[in-house]
């Protein structure tokens, strides 16, 4: 079953990167105490992701924040080391990104996606979410190929009429 409005994310490990290097942490620990917009994506540097995905989040970034929006993050199931090289690569400083390398955090959001048919194994579906001190308070997901309700234009019009 796939998490809802009122649910808390759960607390499963998420991988960010620090100047240190990689830095395994609870997803509670990131959400506590501040209003994040999260989206998914099915992989970093895929055609969708990487030409509207992604960069619709960097371009509203100010107008997020300028919504009450703390922090945007970006999660895949992908590395970290594959999402730290897309942000740097994608400009998106202003991004925060949630690596999910063995699919855990997909799977327990009831949000995986088995993409083995397209040679890309078990990933995450396309959503985004809005997430106060870590309950869910909206959810956008995404149907199979569509690009649409997760967007960051979208997101900002869904915030704009809370």
């Amino acid at each position: 079953m796939s998490i809802t409005t009122g649910d808390k994310i759960p607390d499963t490990v998420i991988t960010t990167m620090s100047d240190a290097g990689p830095n395994p942490m609870r997803a509670s620990d990131f959400f506590k105490g501040r209003r994040v917009v999260l989206f998914s994506v099915p992989g970093a540097f895929t055609p969708t992701c990487s030409a509207r995905h992604l960069p619709g989040f960097v371009e509203q970034a100010e107008a997020l924040a300028a919504a009450g929006i703390d922090a945007i993050a970006c999660t895949a199931v992908n590395d970290i080391f594959v999402l730290d090289a897309w942000r740097k690569s994608a400009g998106a400083d202003a991004i925060e990104m949630l690596a999910d390398g063995n699919g855990e955090f997909a799977n327990a959001l009831g949000l995986a996606l088995d993409a083995t048919g397209f040679g890309m194994g078990q990933r995450g579906q396309r959503f985004a979410l809005v997430a106060d001190d870590g309950v869910v308070t909206d959810l956008f997901v995404e149907d199979g190929g569509e690009f649409r309700v997760s967007s960051a234009d979208y997101v900002l019009g869904a915030l704009a009429r809370d």
